[in-house]
């Protein structure tokens, strides 16, 4: 199948795909007759995996681990079992970090029950005298 076919049979970009081939968590496709980029069903299963490991929210480099166990020679999964355990304590971690941000933002907005001028709002206020913002390992946008 062409680059297309398999993007469109994976839900995601032709963009995606070549990425995941520059970072080699994808093989190279062949390439056909006509020049042509030709993906086959270990492409598209591989691929499957990549997205499903990120949907996950690992990052390429717990997915390049998993990947290399999968194609490697190892006689059990221990290692895969240490990603995973290694990943949900950066969940946890993230989550507690979402919490105390979800508590500093009620209290902000508990500052403020009526509508007055911006100059008056005291979650303005508030937000200006913050002791320096917190580290957070979450992305904003």
């Amino acid at each position: 199948m062409k680059i297309g076919e398999l993007a469109k049979t994976a839900k995601c970009s032709v963009e995606t795909i070549r990425f995941y081939e520059v970072e080699g968590l994808l093989p190279k496709a062949g390439r056909g007759a006509n020049n042509y980029r030709v993906y086959n069903a270990g492409h598209e299963e591989r691929l499957r995996f990549i997205r499903n490991c990120r949907a996950l929210d690992m990052s390429h480099e717990e997915v390049r681990i998993l990947l290399s166990e999968m194609d490697g020679e190892a006689t059990d999964c221990g290692p895969i079992n240490a990603v995973l355990d290694q990943h949900i304590e950066h969940v946890a971690a993230r989550i507690r970090e979402l919490q105390g941000l979800k508590s500093q933002l009620t209290t902000l907005r508990s500052q403020c029950h009526s509508r007055t001028k911006v100059g008056d709002c005291r979650i303005v206020k508030g937000i200006s005298t913050m002791r320096g913002a917190r580290k957070s390992s979450v992305t904003h946008l």
